[in-house]
């Protein structure tokens, strides 16, 4: 199989260098650089590598607008924005997500070694560089499940019978473009309350959820500790901690966080929430996985079908990467996979036969 061609773009010397390192020593790889975008398009012209990454900020043209240049001649090549963990450079990460980029990393700061960077770097980019690629093994070691329940597949016009009290996503790689297809379609008065794990890192969830509320009917915002749970709101886990789902001493929903052991590499993790909310609700719950790598999510869906609560993913052809739902589906664990486009509509179907929460 031939290595994969990447191209760095980025106007510090010494970024260049540590990413072509590091990349270089896999021998999946093959590396080329850029110093600025307009050097990176023509290189581009001359010789398309299988997938880039993008600095934000360089001269004579940036991130950005060198990725929107790319898009016009280049619409499915893969792009991993390289950014920093700063409220300037989350907002430009989503800004470049939003203008077709297919994932970010945040550039390793005050880690207190060239050799820790390199090896995050390592354990962080180039996973993504080969999911995007389509080169990770179809069939890579999930958790190890209890025996799974029979595989159920409704008939396609089927309604479930069972009421819903509160809908949970998780969600990674793509996320943010996704929630932004799907979350707007998804209407201001729905009948329970929505809890998400987008896997982002602090700052970055709390613009996503000023973004999301900006385009929603539903109110939605970033979990904070004990916050009240009531229908038509939407809450994003905070980046860095887990969030889980629990009763109020007055029989209600609220979500608390933590700062629990991360989970599958993860903090906020989709499987302490999916435990979390299947102690809460029970078989009165609806478990959604879109598109992310990994396999976060497949413990906890397994527990929300033990429990009688149903299941939903997204499908392969609309998820950037088909990690998450995959393993879910393959597990026979997910009773429909639809497009993205489908998945709001099943969950107002889903939930019309729920009852509202009650208000914490």
């Amino acid at each position: 199989m031939p290595k994969l061609r990447v191209l760095i773009v980025d106007d510090a010397v010494v970024v260049r260098r540590i990413l072509t390192n590091v990349l270089a020593d896999d021998p999946d790889l093959e590396v080329a650089s850029a110093a600025n975008g307009r050097i990176a398009l023509a290189k581009i012209a001359q010789a398309p590598p299988d997938i880039i990454t993008l600095d934000m900020e360089m001269p004579e043209l940036d991130g950005i607008g060198t990725l929107k240049e790319l898009r016009k001649t280049h619409p499915k090549l893969p792009v991993i924005m390289f950014s920093t963990l700063t409220e300037r450079g989350a907002s430009a990460t989503l800004d470049a997500l939003a203008a077709g980029a297919n994932d970010y990393l945040t550039k390793p700061a005050n880690v207190g070694s060239v050799a820790i960077a390199m090896a995050r770097i390592r354990d962080e980019l180039i996973p993504k560089i080969k999911a995007l690629c389509g080169r990770m093994p179809r069939l890579a070691s999930p958790p190890v499940l209890a025996v799974p329940p029979p595989r159920f597949v409704p008939p396609p016009n089927a309604v479930p019978a069972g009421p819903i009290d509160l809908v949970a996503i998780g969600v990674s790689t793509g996320g943010p473009n996704a929630l932004s297809v799907m979350m707007p379609l998804l209407p201001r008065d729905l009948a329970v309350p929505v809890v998400i794990v987008q896997h982002m890192p602090p700052i970055f969830t709390r613009l996503l959820a000023d973004r999301l509320a900006s385009q929603c009917g539903l109110k939605v915002c970033e979990g904070s500790p004990l916050m009240k749970l009531t229908p038509g709101m939407a809450v994003i886990a905070p980046g860095g901690s887990h969030m889980v789902v629990k009763r109020s001493p007055g029989g209600g929903l609220m979500v608390d966080t933590n700062n629990d052991a991360p989970e599958n590499s993860c903090r906020p993790a989709v499987d302490v929430l999916f435990r979390s909310v299947v102690s809460t609700c029970g078989p009165r719950t609806l478990g959604v996985v879109l598109t992310g790598m990994g396999s976060d999510g497949l413990i906890g869906c397994e527990a929300i079908r033990r429990s009688g609560g149903q299941v939903i993913v997204q499908d392969e052809a609309t998820s950037v990467v088909w990690g998450m739902p995959g393993f879910v589906a393959r597990a026979g664990l997910a009773e429909r996979q639809l497009p993205l486009e489908q998945i709001s509509g099943e969950i107002v179907r889903r939930t019309q036969n729920g009852r509202r929460a009650a208000v914490a």
